[in-house]
């Protein structure tokens, strides 16, 4: 049985993936960790998620638990994933780490470590991961001729934008299309002129409760394909992220993706 820690437990993913462990015999929740001084602090899990075990309490960091796990899922905020990260390291912990909108230098920092086991992915669901793939090769394909548009869309409390999986997929075409000088554009306003062929766009639309949707357009002459991905409930994302923690107690040290998860 593979002891988990949940990361950022009161919040919206933490919850998500806090009720789907509590229902999984490969699964034993050893800790449920929230940041310093949150009121849920010392509190049942169960007060969370009412199936959660009755004797795991919340804890305001990770150093009270870290010992007694297996993995930890970590979806907090970039700083607390740093630093999460870090102690996983040191104990020579895994870390599932499904944050957003980690800077440069801190994803540097984790994708530099070589004495860690880690999975690291901004969309943890595996229809997204599928998305990632296709992108992949349709990019490799539909090359010249064909304008790059990425618009993605969430929920009104979302704090980074673009989200992190639209990042990923602007990387991803420009992986593909290597040969270019990207130029990325962020909205459009004003005067901007005849679009060049080098560039990239990328629109965030927030509102309402939305889930999450990112959609890929290639729009030629005569023609468009887009390839979208709609999210309409968390636990998905949940799934993906139990998924890449059952595998990587398997694995040697090293930085993941959820594409080595799903051997794609």
């Amino acid at each position: 049985m593979i002891k988990l820690a949940i990361t950022g437990v009161c919040g919206k993913m933490g919850g998500a993936i806090l009720k789907l462990a509590s229902g999984d015999n490969d699964f034993q929740i050893v800790g449920a960790v929230e940041k310093k001084g949150h009121p849920m602090a010392g509190q049942p899990a169960s007060r969370i998620v009412g199936e959660a075990p009755g004797d795991v309490i919340i804890v305001d960091g990770i150093a009270g638990v870290v010992d007694a796990c297996d993995v930890i899922i970590d979806f907090t905020d970039p700083n607390a994933t740093l630093e999460n990260f870090v102690f996983a390291r040191e104990k020579q912990k895994c870390i599932v780490i499904g944050t957003t909108g980690l800077p440069m230098d801190a994803l540097g920092q984790i994708r530099g470590s070589g004495d860690v086991r880690a999975v690291v992915s901004p969309n943890m669901s595996i229809g997204m991961n599928l998305m990632f793939d296709i992108v992949d090769r349709v990019s490799k394909t539909l090359q010249d001729g064909y304008d790059i548009e990425i618009v993605e869309m969430h929920h009104r409390w979302k704090k980074d934008a673009p989200s992190g999986t639209a990042m990923q997929l602007k990387e991803i075409v420009k992986g593909a299309q290597a040969g270019k000088q990207w130029e990325e554009v962020y909205g459009r306003k004003g005067l901007t002129g005849e679009r060049k062929n080098e560039e990239i766009a990328i629109l965030g639309l927030r509102g309402g409760d939305i889930v999450g949707e990112h959609t890929v357009m290639y729009a030629g002459i005569g023609e468009r394909l887009e390839i979208t991905h709609r999210a309409y409930a968390r636990d998905n994302f949940a799934r993906g992220a139990l998924m890449a923690a059952k595998w990587i107690v398997r694995q040697p040290p090293g930085i993941y993706g959820m594409k080595d998860v799903l051997g794609l």
